[in-house]
């Protein structure tokens, strides 16, 4: 199931013996985690969390010795492993028992960034007694829909531009979303409507979304939003080294994924990148011609060359560079 269904699932069915949090959204797996711990009683007596990284061989008896042990004053007990890839000859000498006749008195809770199984990991998917639960990265829709919806729930109005806007400045992180949304509901007072003008003077837009304006302002030949932007980042947080350092290595970006000729899960394969990313970074890189934007980074990377060896100072060179952007034919 997908995690925006997981609250209407522990309402209708209760909580089931094993679950699996897989996917990229820390704030949904953590979310998740955290729904199943309200269901324990004195938590600091019922319930234990693994690193699965540090359990190899005997030491993932440890599980099972807390899965089976009894809650003290509590229906139920909790058992989190975290980032948990063993082999199939681990779960078969350690773990099997434990997914074929699972404790009724115990949630094991195993959280995964990874969605898929690393190499010589076995399939969760093919386990008895496992509940999966995606919790990968949500699509800019639902993301809008979580946005007004939580608002909503505070009797606070805030329209489709208003939630787009904030997802767009925290880049669909919404661990981030989820603070700047409360941050919101505690300045207006849990009443009232969000404005832009309210998310602009809160919100302070992503970094990795300030490149992505700047990429369109390049791609439109707007010169004076394309310096807008860049003096907003030079001198807070960037000299002239950072930014071009990140202008280039997100030209660097687009130009492979534009370049890729797979899928978009392919070539987040192939790039080592989230799916999610590939997908906007396609979107942006389509607004340049691949020569342009092998241009772009050509250019760069021989920019902040030529500033480390000296021949010319950061300053220069990142004029150079907004001439070229700008007036170079590629």
């Amino acid at each position: 199931m997908k995690f925006t269904q997981f609250k209407k699932h522990l309402q209708d069915e209760g909580a089931q013996p094993i679950y699996l949090f897989h996917g990229e959204e820390c704030y949904f797996r953590d979310k998740g985690v955290a729904m199943l711990k309200a269901l324990v009683s004195q938590p600091e007596l019922n319930y234990t969390s693994f690193d699965g990284a540090a359990l190899k061989g005997d030491k993932l008896k440890a599980i099972a010795d807390a899965v089976y042990a009894f809650p003290f004053l509590s229906e139920k007990r909790m058992v989190l492993v975290s980032e948990f890839y063993p082999s199939e000859k681990d779960y078969a000498t350690y773990l099997k028992p434990l997914f074929e006749r699972p404790a009724e008195s115990t949630v094991l809770v195993i959280s995964n960034g990874e969605a898929k199984p690393k190499a010589g990991a076995f399939d969760w998917k093919k386990k008895p007694n496992l509940t999966l639960v995606d919790c990968a990265r949500a699509d800019e829709e639902s993301i809008a829909k979580w946005i007004y919806l939580t608002f909503k729930q505070s009797g606070i109005y805030a329209d489709g531009n208003v939630c787009s806007t904030i997802l767009r400045y925290c880049v669909c992180d919404m661990a981030r979303i989820s603070k700047e949304v409360e941050k919101l509901k505690d300045y207006l007072g849990g009443e009232g409507k969000i404005t832009l003008d309210d998310v602009n003077a809160l919100v302070y837009p992503d970094n990795e979304y300030k490149l992505y304006e700047l990429t369109q302002a390049a791609a439109r030949k707007d010169y004076a939003k394309f310096i807008q932007i860049m003096d907003g980042m030079v001198g807070k947080g960037f000299d002239e080294t950072a930014f071009l350092n990140s202008l280039c290595a997100h030209f660097r970006t687009l130009y492979e994924v534009a370049a890729f000729k797979g899928n978009n899960a392919q070539a987040a394969q192939a790039l080592d990148m989230k799916e999610f990313a590939v997908k906007k970074s396609r979107e942006q890189a389509a607004k340049f011609s691949l020569d342009a934007l092998g241009g772009y980074y050509t250019d760069l990377y021989g920019a902040l060359a030529a500033g480390r060896a000296g021949e010319i100072t950061f300053s220069a060179a990142l004029k150079d560079i907004i001439a070229k952007i700008f007036f170079k034919t590629y």
